[in-house]
């Protein structure tokens, strides 16, 4: 009786978890809205202001929007104004393998009005983080591609080649990327290797924290026109991040590396250690876990076999994470489709970047 109860209630979880999933699925990758772009950064500002013609570049900008249509990866999203067609607001998902995962992160972005000539615009949200070298706290995005960045030639923007889509692909790939502390030119320069990658290990730690603050700030105050996906992001991927954040305060994995290698609640429990994180990691995800664990609550999701681990908790939480494990394994279901999203776009990403041959 009791096994015929719990394999029911899993296929009412597994149901429900199709049900979010389809709702994502069903948000377009890009689409046109209608309503006014106050709350867009370059809003009240006119393409004209960057300088030129005060004509908008419309069929060049109506080309851009048929590439985005048909060649977007699985995990970005963009948003197109009927009545300001120059603006352009995206959102991409952090990748597997990466401290990012399974992050949102936002960007506007507006055509100049002598668009191609020029790059175009591009603001990050950053609610006030720097997580990583080439996004500032100002929303400053540092990429040759925008010619923000020096580079060569080949990696700066080129008016008859060079793409939104580019822009926006780039970013994902080699911004966000596995070790974004060599993002940095002058880190990994010079001699001794492992000092280096201990440097850049320390900087996954503070990458991931920062990672999870901007995931609060993005559930708090979810940029406009993407306030659903948002809360149906979180809600299908809540247990999968806080499997994660586990993981690494055990030390059983080093930061991103268990999502790349297909991490479940089952490694989750049987890995060893020699992953170790330092001490002022776990002292800051002691509190950042149970604000994670309660603004995932607060957004719809149960997490019934999640505590909210006090200081000094560790022993009980291992123990109700075991209990987890035996009772709720469809949480492995929900990362596998996680993993599946994202390694489409990594898929495609590579297909494109082949084709770009820029680099940050």
């Amino acid at each position: 009786m009791r096994n015929q109860q719990e394999i029911e209630e899993k296929k009412v979880e597994e149901l429900e978890a199709e049900k979010q999933s389809k709702i994502i699925k069903e948000f377009k990758q890009f689409d046109v809205v209608t309503d006014n772009t106050n709350n867009h950064h370059y809003g009240t500002s006119s393409s004209n202001q960057s300088g030129g013609s005060s004509k908008i570049p419309t069929k060049k900008i109506m080309q851009e929007w048929k590439i985005l249509q048909k060649n977007l990866p699985d995990s970005i999203f963009v948003r197109a104004y009927e009545g300001r067609i120059d603006l352009l607001r995206a959102v991409i998902i952090g990748a597997q393998g990466t401290p990012y995962h399974d992050g949102l992160f936002f960007f506007d972005i507006q055509f100049p009005s002598d668009y191609p000539n020029e790059p175009p615009k591009v603001y990050y949200h950053s609610f006030g983080f720097r997580l990583n070298p080439n996004l500032y706290a100002n929303g400053w995005v540092c990429l040759s591609l925008l010619n923000t960045w020096t580079g060569k030639k080949i990696e700066k923007w080129n008016p008859s080649e060079s793409t939104i889509l580019q822009v926006l692909v780039s970013i994902q790939a080699l911004v966000l990327n596995a070790k974004p502390y060599f993002n940095e030119p002058i880190n990994g320069i010079m001699p001794n290797w492992s000092f280096w990658e201990k440097k850049s290990l320390a900087y996954n730690e503070e990458t991931f924290l920062l990672s999870i603050k901007t995931m609060l700030a993005v559930l708090n105050r979810p940029p406009k026109h993407f306030e659903e996906f948002v809360a149906q992001h979180f809600h299908e991927r809540a247990e999968t991040i806080l499997i994660a954040c586990k993981a690494y305060i055990d030390g059983r994995e080093k930061i991103g590396d268990q999502i790349r290698n297909g991490f479940s609640a089952s490694s989750s429990i049987s890995s060893g250690g020699g992953a170790a994180v330092s001490k002022k990691f776990q002292l800051s995800m002691d509190i950042m876990y149970p604000r994670l664990v309660r603004a995932f609550r607060k957004n719809g999701s149960t997490l019934e076999n999640f505590v909210e681990p006090h200081k000094g908790d560790k022993n009980q939480t291992d123990d109700h994470h075991r209990h987890h494990h035996k009772s709720n394994k469809n949480q492995v279901v929900v990362n596998r489709r996680g993993d599946g999203i994202v390694k489409k776009a990594y898929n495609k990403m590579k297909k494109i970047l082949k084709k770009i041959g820029n680099s940050v």
